[in-house]
């Protein structure tokens, strides 16, 4: 891992095993230097995410078992690019964070302030 630390600056926790998430589908969001799509953020998938996702382009709905890729369900944690995620949050459709899943990379790109408004440990609602 290039990064192991978080956004709040701790250790990089795990984003999910089940599903499998992650470039490297070891369950972490880090940076790669070949990830040409940084999937560094921990995201909880809402219906509205995954429904501008494959509108933009990106199905995150059928699964692709040739890409050893599920398809994802609201409520799963998976690692988004981070484009993909700066975009959504600027058409409000951005799906909350774990930020403690959260490559500390990311801030290089999004203010942790951005980040607080949309963790998912201060959601009641996904």
């Amino acid at each position: 891992m290039e990064s192991e630390s978080n956004v709040l600056g701790g250790d990089l926790e795990s984003c999910s095993q089940d599903p499998v998430t992650g470039f490297m589908r070891d369950g972490y969001c880090y940076p790669l230097q070949r990830d040409p799509g940084r999937h560094e953020i921990c995201a909880v998938m809402t219906e509205a995410f995954l429904e501008y996702s494959k509108a933009a382009g990106n199905d995150l709905v059928t699964p692709r078992p040739e890409l050893n890729f599920p398809g994802l369900e609201p409520g799963d944690r998976w690692c988004v690019c981070v484009p993909r995620w700066i975009e959504a949050h600027e058409d409000g459709y951005a799906p909350p964070v774990v930020l403690a899943a959260t490559s500390e990379d990311v801030l290089e790109d999004v203010s942790l302030e951005t980040l607080r408004r949309y963790s998912h440990e201060n959601e009641t609602e996904v």
